[in-house]
């Protein structure tokens, strides 16, 4: 699960083997065994013995924005991996297996899109609808076949402007189709980022920032580096391989938020008017991570494993570290 400390003037301490969090009104007691993040949304104290608790256990202390947006963490010194698959890594960009590689998470993300697509189509009476999200699938899968069809003996230097084009139509079609199928009340044009210019796209940032830092940390336990990335270019402090390697898991973070808006379990007051947009306060936040820990728990049919939703990222990152580790490249 995810520890999350979003209520100013909490203290995290540390009781035997549990992190105990203390209020004004009241203490409670998780043990260490059952977290697998902190993560610390506002002003909040911790002891240096709940650090060292988090960091025996493997547990990555996160600080975030009020965004969701990982701003720094606190890791164990021992993470670390050999050298080789972060120098392959620079080379990813001009080889084949870069190109591969993204073309295999773009496409895992259009067909996430589209399995989500065709479930509301499942779930819809409205023909209108139907035929609205028929449509949308026919064009995501226009942008997918553009994107097979593109040669293997390219790279993605060559190629990465006409990747984007592919991914940004398929997007733009895919969040034009769900904000026509949540309620009328929080329907939405576009996607639209900080601060977001609807409560959808509110949550669903706050969605994707933690996943951000979930993905960070599969990569650096698998020894990526994640400022090399492949796709997208290396800017200064930027984390461009997690920028890459998240489109993979957009698509459940969709599921999840889209969820809440269409149970009805998403409410006016969870959100913080701005005079640009929104953000997401704590009675939002506290909702979405309810659902997400529930569904890390989750078991599903994943590339052949019988899996923890929790642990698909972990699994694919070691997956990509063997395939860089065994590609012969000049680095």
């Amino acid at each position: 699960m995810k520890l999350i400390l979003n209520t100013p003037g909490l203290y995290l301490c540390k009781r035997g083997e549990c992190f105990q969090i203390q209020s004004e009104n009241e203490k409670r007691e998780i043990a260490a065994t059952k977290v697998d993040q902190i993560m610390i949304t506002t002003h909040a104290a911790l002891t240096t013995d709940a650090i060292e608790l988090a960091l025996e256990y493997n547990i990555d202390i996160i600080f975030l924005k009020s965004t969701g947006q990982p701003m720094g963490r606190v890791w164990h010194s021992k993470l670390g991996s050999i050298s080789t698959i972060r120098r392959k890594q620079l080379f990813l960009q001009d080889s084949p297996l870069g190109l591969q590689l993204v073309q295999e998470w773009i496409l895992e993300k259009m067909d996430n899109q589209i399995k989500l697509l065709k479930k509301l189509e499942t779930n819809r009476r409205d023909e209108e609808k139907r035929a609205l999200i028929r449509d949308a699938l026919e064009k995501i899968e226009k942008q997918k076949d553009n994107i097979m069809s593109i040669k293997q003996s390219e790279t993605v230097n060559s190629v990465r402007n006409m990747l984007l084009g592919y991914e940004g139509t398929a997007g733009r079609v895919y969040f034009e189709t769900l904000g026509k199928l949540i309620p009328e009340k929080y329907a939405f044009e576009l996607r639209s980022r900080n601060p977001a210019k609807d409560p959808f796209n509110c949550m669903l940032n706050y969605a994707y920032g933690i996943l951000y830092s979930s993905v960070e940390k599969a990569c650096i336990i698998a020894g990526l580096d994640p400022y090399i990335g492949i796709m997208h270019t290396d800017n200064y402090n930027k984390k461009a391989l997690v920028y890459d390697m998240v489109e993979m898991y957009r698509g459940y973070m969709d599921e999840i938020v889209f969820r809440l808006f269409s149970t009805k379990k998403v409410q006016d007051n969870f959100f913080d008017k701005v005079e640009d947009g929104y953000y997401l306060n704590k009675e939002g936040k506290q909702l979405l991570i309810s659902e997400y820990n529930k569904e890390l728990e989750v078991k599903m049919n994943y590339r052949g494993r019988r899996i923890e939703f929790a642990n698909i990222i972990q699994y694919d990152c070691h997956q990509i570290a063997n395939r860089i580790l065994k590609e012969d490249m000049q680095c």
